[in-house]
């Protein structure tokens, strides 16, 4: 049974905002990137289950897709722990205007995976637009495949889509460090599980996960510097009524909630 890495893309799903920090709803300003060969960026990657590690983010060669140039996206060593180098890594990523458009193959982090296989190729997906009315959605990617698991049928439908979030004067990260002109934008992961199973002679249809929001990511991007933070939320909660012996062979527990906070480090901006 093939498990996805879950983007990631390292996807916290909850806004949040520090008490301390102060959000501006109107912020008319270009939003500005910074996207040269040589920058690179560390973080440090906590989770809630008492285990850390560290991700180090950098702008590589230049890529074309189709008719666009996009800067390749590496991690040290190839190897990311994190939602967000994670969702970045081996992909073309390039600013058009206040737009971050993410092309390529989302890779999900082992640490959030589900028996279930995504189709997650994505062509100018946008993963930040700072012009974007708060709260509203930037962009949606959404697809419905079959997959069999133990000789059960299993329709997967999902949705993943990017979602403005606020404008800070000041934002107080987590980690004690505090940054100025500070945006923010979530990506959710939308997954519904269902099942066709015949009863009597007829066929009825089983959520084996109701819709829900498996994955929430929110990152926090600073002026001139890049991604400061992002907070990851990954939950679910299996459908009780689904057959025992499908729900067995998911081999994953039947609710579960995980969250993982990255915080820049060090960094090296051109």
């Amino acid at each position: 049974m093939k498990s996805i890495l879950l983007f990631c893309l390292g996807i916290a799903m909850v806004g949040c905002s520090s008490n301390n920090s102060e959000f501006i709803e109107i912020d008319n300003e270009p939003f500005e990137f910074p996207l040269k060969a040589g920058n690179y960026w560390n973080y440090d990657i906590e989770n809630d289950n008492n285990t850390s590690s560290r991700d180090s983010l950098y702008v590589a060669n230049d890529t074309i897709i189709g008719s666009n140039t996009y800067k390749k996206m590496k991690v040290k060593n190839n190897i990311a722990t994190g939602f967000y180098s994670s969702s970045l890594q081996n992909n073309g990523v390039r600013v058009d205007g206040n737009k971050i458009l993410l092309s390529g193959d989302l890779a999900l982090n082992a640490g959030q995976s589900l028996p279930i296989n995504l189709d997650l190729t994505l062509l100018d997906f946008i993963v930040f637009d700072s012009s974007t009315p708060l709260n509203e959605i930037t962009t949606v990617k959404t697809g419905t495949f079959q997959q069999t698991v133990s000789g059960y049928p299993l329709t997967i439908s999902y949705m993943l889509k990017s979602v403005r979030g606020n404008n800070f004067d000041t934002f107080n990260s987590p980690n004690g460090d505090s940054y100025t002109n500070v945006k923010s934008g979530k990506i959710i992961l939308t997954v519904t599980i269902t099942t066709t199973q015949i009863l009597l002679g007829t066929t009825i249809t089983l959520f084996v996960l109701p819709e829900q929001d498996i994955i929430v990511s929110e990152q926090f991007y600073a002026k001139n510097i890049g991604v400061i933070h992002t907070k990851t939320v990954t939950s679910y909660t299996l459908n009780p009524a689904a057959p025992p012996q499908l729900i067995n062979q998911l081999g994953i527990p039947a609710t579960a909630t995980s969250e993982q906070n990255e915080f820049l480090d060090t960094y090296l901006i051109n």
